[in-house]
């Protein structure tokens, strides 16, 4: 068990701004989360769906590239997947998709230590129903991560998308999701409190990501609270992803990310938390700095040294 197999969409990111032309770069968000692992030197492979086609080919070196593994099974005949990122004068995306989501039939996890999903592979037919099988049978026996990654637009009615999100939730060791996945999912709702029973539910660790404000995160000893550093944005693409990764990589590095080990989260203090949730931080903060997904290597990250706040 010496891997993190991730599940879910690999796509193509269509990035258009004012003024520029559009740029195609690979994504998708578990896609993104895999290559972020990856990148940062934790052994990784991605359970998706791609097509035989020249975008489909431009993901797999994008990613085997990295380090990232693709499960048998998961190119297709079909057409890759594409997401239009519109940028606006900030840097800060809106999509539009065009995207199908199922797995090979009678798919396992394997040997896989820890297994991440997310965003539209969990609530999208027909897929979603496989991710949530594989999910709820395997809680309990490997790590489970999971990233709601809410899009509205592909979810479907609201109460289903929150039924289905906190049923993925209560099954999962570790959460993060972000303030405005819980503005749609929760409107009115304060997002300490949500995230707090969600944590109450189930998962030993629950993060919750401000964008440039930081993170905060919950755990069963208390809450900890970790700020964005100042940077220049290129753009807000995968930044979230990149947290994620970030966020697993810091638990594998402290010994914890694996089914013997994760529940020693619940005996964590915050104080021990607050470098991990740092950690996360960076990775995310030193993508937002570059155009496109594009997580740190290991190195990149050690030799980058933003100012602080």
């Amino acid at each position: 068990m010496d891997e993190v197999l991730v599940i879910g969409e690999a796509l193509v990111d269509i990035v258009t701004a004012p003024g520029r032309p559009a740029v195609e770069h690979p994504g998708g968000s578990p896609a993104n989360v895999a290559l972020g692992l990856a990148r940062l030197g934790v052994g990784t492979r991605l359970l998706t769906r791609i097509g035989d086609d020249p975008r489909g080919a431009a993901i797999r070196a994008h990613l085997e590239g990295s380090g990232v593994g693709l499960v048998e099974g998961s190119i297709t005949d079909g057409a890759t997947s594409t997401a239009t990122a519109r940028l606006d004068a900030e840097g800060v995306a809106s999509y539009e998709f065009a995207l199908d989501w199922a797995l090979p039939p009678d798919i396992g996890i394997g040997t896989a230590r820890a297994v991440h999903t997310g965003s539209i592979a969990a609530t999208l037919a027909p897929g979603a129903e496989d991710v949530l099988r594989l999910v709820e049978a395997n809680a309990g026996r490997t790590v489970i991560s999971y990233d709601p990654n809410a899009r509205p637009a592909l979810m479907g009615g609201h109460g289903a998308a929150l039924e289905r999100i906190e049923r993925i939730v209560r099954a999962a060791d570790v959460v993060k999701v972000s303030d405005e996945d819980l503005a749609w999912l929760t409107p009115g709702q304060d997002p300490l409190q949500v995230i707090e029973a969600w944590r109450a539910s189930g998962p030993a660790l629950v993060v919750l990501t401000r964008g440039g404000e930081g993170a905060v995160a919950v755990l069963e000893s208390g809450v900890v609270e970790v700020p964005a550093p100042k940077i220049t944005v290129a753009d807000t693409v995968g930044a979230g992803d990149a947290l994620m990764a970030g966020l697993l990589d810091g638990l594998d590095r402290a010994g914890l990310l694996t089914p013997a080990t994760i529940g020693e989260l619940r005996t964590r203090s915050a104080a021990e938390l607050g470098p991990l949730l740092a950690h996360a931080v960076k990775v995310a903060a030193y993508t937002c700095t570059q155009p496109g997904a594009q997580p740190p290597t290991r190195k990149e990250l050690d030799a980058w040294p933003p100012t602080r706040p």
